[in-house]
């Protein structure tokens, strides 16, 4: 499956940071029980890799990727824990297109726009969304970078999200609040699967 192809399953790409690997495969189910599929597990802690691990081995349906992916080696670990995409908050150094994975890199300015054209990447994670300059931001890209296709991330809400969605050059947005900390602590499945059901119908 082509980065495309998995950024346009659902309008929204879970951003989950989980603290205890034993949350992976229940908070997998009930993100995919909901109809969200593509997950990233964020690498902010010491969990990710063996959650990474065990979604892709355990959780029918799941497309797992690895977030906040800072350099190359991050990014081989990710694969061989079975991610299939990674997403990096900025084009790092030794980060390209083709690697072991496909990649979504950060950009918040025209200049790390152009600079990942320039690397062969036609999707680009916009981040920080909102302090970035959010949705004014991305429609001035729209006319200049017509090849381009954002993941706006960062400042994305429930209440924000169908703005940027509503955009041409929008093709998802990535937000956490599908999965509240204090929900996934509670063990709160349900809860998390009735906000992802939610969050799927925001691209309608």
């Amino acid at each position: 499956m082509t980065l495309e192809e998995m950024l346009k399953l659902a309008p929204v790409v879970p951003v989950l940071t989980i603290e205890d690997e034993a949350h992976a495969v229940p908070l997998g189910k009930a993100l995919v029980a909901g109809g969200l599929a593509m997950l990233e597990v964020t690498l902010r802690t010491p969990a990710a890799i063996g959650a990474i691990r065990r979604i892709a081995q355990e959780v029918e349906g799941a497309i797992v990727g690895a977030g906040t992916v800072l350099n190359a080696k991050d990014l081989d670990r990710a694969a061989e824990a079975g991610a299939r995409f990674a997403v990096s908050p900025g084009l790092g150094e030794g980060m390209a297109a083709g690697g072991p994975v496909p990649l979504l890199p950060g950009v918040a300015t025209a200049t790390e726009v152009m600079a990942a054209i320039t690397a062969g990447f036609g999707y680009l994670k916009f981040f920080p969304a909102v302090p970035a300059g959010g949705v004014a931001m991305l429609k001035s890209f729209a006319p200049v970078f017509p090849q381009v296709k954002f993941c706006p991330t960062g400042g994305v809400s429930v209440e924000n999200a169908p703005e940027f969605l509503g955009l041409a050059n929008v093709i998802c947005v990535g937000g956490s609040w599908v999965a509240p900390a204090a929900a996934v602590r509670a063990g709160d499945w349900a809860r998390i699967t009735e906000l992802a059901r939610a969050a799927q119908l925001l691209g309608a």
